[in-house]
């Protein structure tokens, strides 16, 4: 499994202009992480993983918002039922982090990623650290210029 220490060599290798947040209190919610950081909800990401028929996807979106399936269904041409969000165990095979830790970048595999477009409304946002108690900040361009993500309307 991979830990916050990880994610920070990873970050310190690839150049990415982040930082690790750590010993913030409480983060086990949106709104906790949020009022830890003193920065809107909005601001706040979740990296969560989907299966689109088998192939994982990583989507990157804001933390309070749902992910809506019919979205990533229309985009891959295929029926919801065809995108499921995945198991835990998934996650940490997937992405090397357990889930509630999983940051937008670093995981032990190369994952495609769809990112929601209204992040584009950020300069910074904060993303899962590695774990539950550590936050990574990052801005918004460095997130575009690591993952080329495919950009969706993921809000209504």
């Amino acid at each position: 499994m991979l830990t916050p220490t990880d994610l920070a060599d990873y970050v310190r290798t690839h150049r990415i202009q982040a930082r690790l947040i750590t010993h913030i209190g409480d983060t086990s919610t949106v709104p906790a992480a949020a009022a830890a950081l003193n920065v809107p909800t909005d601001a706040i990401l979740k990296t969560l993983l989907f299966f689109v028929q088998t192939r994982p996807y990583l989507v990157i979106s804001h933390g309070v918002t749902p992910v809506p399936v019919r979205v990533l269904a229309d985009y891959f041409g295929v029926g919801k039922r065809q995108v499921k969000l995945a198991k835990p165990a998934q996650v940490l095979a997937e992405t090397g982090y357990p889930v509630g830790g999983v940051p937008p970048l670093g995981h032990h595999k190369t994952l495609p990623v769809m990112m929601a477009k209204s992040l584009l409304d950020f300069d910074v946002v904060f993303g899962g650290g590695g774990d539950s108690t550590t936050m990574l900040e990052i801005p918004v361009t460095e997130l575009l210029r690591i993952h080329e993500p495919t950009l969706l309307a993921l809000r209504s």
